[in-house]
């Protein structure tokens, strides 16, 4: 949705701009004015003059305002997990050394002030920019339960876990990570140091392992 003094966007071409500096710009203008204005507030007037490109780049490139909040949420998500071959790549003979690995990588991604500041994004536009939430969830908690859920079940292959229900499984794990040190930070209260997301991510995967792994 555009806002009311943009005009409609063109229909989107796909893929990102072809000059790799270019989309920089784009996305890190983009990323600075989603953090400091919301995704309500946040214009494509502004974001295009700080990229030095022009509106219609963007809109013709992403589609509209929503479509590159999709991008900027992809793109940290790839930034924080690895990009598609992150989990893919973990070894399913050590699952505790995997599920750390994914834990460290979450709980940094969820203690991040900018991906903090996307969660009261998106919550505080909720009503108005509905096709913005679901590219949130769709790129956000969604992509990682499914990389999760798509590691748990070569787990149970190799035999070293025994998993009923890998998605469920992937959505308890991280959801451990979003308690009362994410809350925090979504109200803007001191975050909790170092030392207590270490402490976090060893029970976590502790209390995962108990549940799911295979005597041996």
């Amino acid at each position: 949705m555009a806002q009311n003094d943009e005009p409609a966007p063109p229909p989107a071409r796909r893929g990102r701009p072809r000059d790799p500096e270019r989309l920089r710009r784009i996305m890190e203008a983009a990323r600075s004015h989603f953090f400091a204005h919301g995704l309500e507030r946040a214009s494509v007037d502004a974001i295009a003059a700080e990229a030095g490109v022009s509106k219609m780049t963007i809109y013709s490139h992403f589609g509209s305002k929503e479509g590159l909040f999709e991008a900027v949420v992809q793109d940290r998500t790839d930034r924080v997990m690895g990009g598609s071959a992150g989990v893919e790549a973990l070894d399913p003979l050590q699952p505790r050394k995997a599920l750390l690995a994914v834990g460290e990588q979450f709980l940094a991604l969820t203690r991040e002030e900018d991906a903090l500041g996307k969660f009261r994004s998106v919550y505080g536009a909720a009503s108005a920019y509905p096709e913005a939430c679901r590219a949130f969830y769709r790129q956000g908690a969604d992509r990682l339960n499914n990389e999760l859920a798509a590691y748990l079940r070569r787990a149970s292959e190799a035999g070293t876990m025994a998993v009923k229900n890998p998605r469920l499984a992937a959505d308890l794990f991280l959801a451990m990570f979003l308690g009362d040190g994410h809350i925090r930070g979504l109200l803007m209260l001191e975050m909790p140091d170092a030392r207590e997301n270490k402490a976090l991510l060893r029970e976590a995967v502790r209390v995962f392992m108990a549940a799911y792994a295979t005597p041996g």
